[in-house]
């Protein structure tokens, strides 16, 4: 079990902890209240900071529930929080675009994160042809 370092920026939202048992993702809650119009970004402060340990980054997405809860989408789609983002200040932020008018209370869950370990080194390897039979393209397996 590794243990993580922890900074919080604010006492108004709750501490991390796995999804009740059901995940090993990590719900982050928005840090301060949140009020958007329909086409707005803001950077939503998530309350945390942490030094992960070495060799890993945190890989940061919305939940299931908060483009059907809040009306917005996380304009990375996939945030990654690399090992070096770990000084007193970097506290972490979830990327939004509301899609419509919407508010956000402090402490609201709006994303989840799990901590991987880094892309091992690779070599690529440049060649004429690949070994393999071809699938037939992009969009080849159909609409089913």
């Amino acid at each position: 079990m590794e243990t993580i370092k922890i900074k919080y920026f604010t006492d108004k939202i709750d501490k991390l902890t796995y999804i009740d048992g059901k995940s090993d993702w990590i719900d982050l809650r928005a840090a301060q209240d949140v009020v958007l119009k329909a086409g707005e970004f803001k950077l939503i402060p998530l309350g945390v900071a942490m030094e992960l340990p070495k060799g890993y980054e945190a890989h940061v997405v919305p939940r299931s529930s908060t483009f059907k809860n809040f009306g917005i989408i996380q304009t990375n789609h996939h945030g990654v929080i690399d090992g070096s983002y770990c000084g007193d200040n970097d506290q972490w932020f979830m990327p939004v675009y509301a899609v419509r008018d919407t508010q956000i209370h402090t402490n609201d869950r709006i994303c989840q994160f799990r901590i991987m370990e880094n892309q091992p080194k690779i070599v690529f390897d440049e060649v004429e042809h690949l070994d393999h039979e071809d699938r037939g393209g992009h969009g080849s397996t159909g609409k089913q």
